[in-house]
């Protein structure tokens, strides 16, 4: 087992058996759901990375919404985002995250 990126509190990545876990990811507070969703992906392409992945190797992924309102648009930056690649399975849901300004956070399974 690998443990990167670590401080005291967390790991943002776990490597365990060939499988990537990747804490929760979310965006810029200032931003709206558009822009909050395309940061999470683009961070967790970044963690994916480090760990030898991609997200063509994405297994699963759950999405936290402060409010299902953002549903569509949010939608729509992940379909844009797995455009010729088939996306993993998925949740979603509504959730109070950290703070009250994050809209949107993405928790990543993947298979290294």
């Amino acid at each position: 087992m690998q443990k990167l990126q670590s401080n005291q509190r967390m790991s943002k990545i776990v490597i365990h058996n060939q499988t990537v876990y990747l804490s929760g990811q979310t965006g810029n507070a200032e931003d709206d759901i558009a822009a909050q969703t395309l940061t999470c992906l683009e961070k967790v392409a970044a963690l994916l990375e480090d760990a030898g992945s991609d997200k063509s190797k994405m297994l699963f992924a759950t999405v936290w919404l402060k409010s299902m309102s953002d549903y569509a648009a949010m939608n729509e930056v992940w379909d844009k985002w797995f455009e010729g690649v088939p996306p993993p399975a998925r949740a979603c849901g509504e959730s109070a995250l950290a703070r009250p300004e994050l809209l949107v956070e993405v928790t990543v399974i993947a298979a290294e």
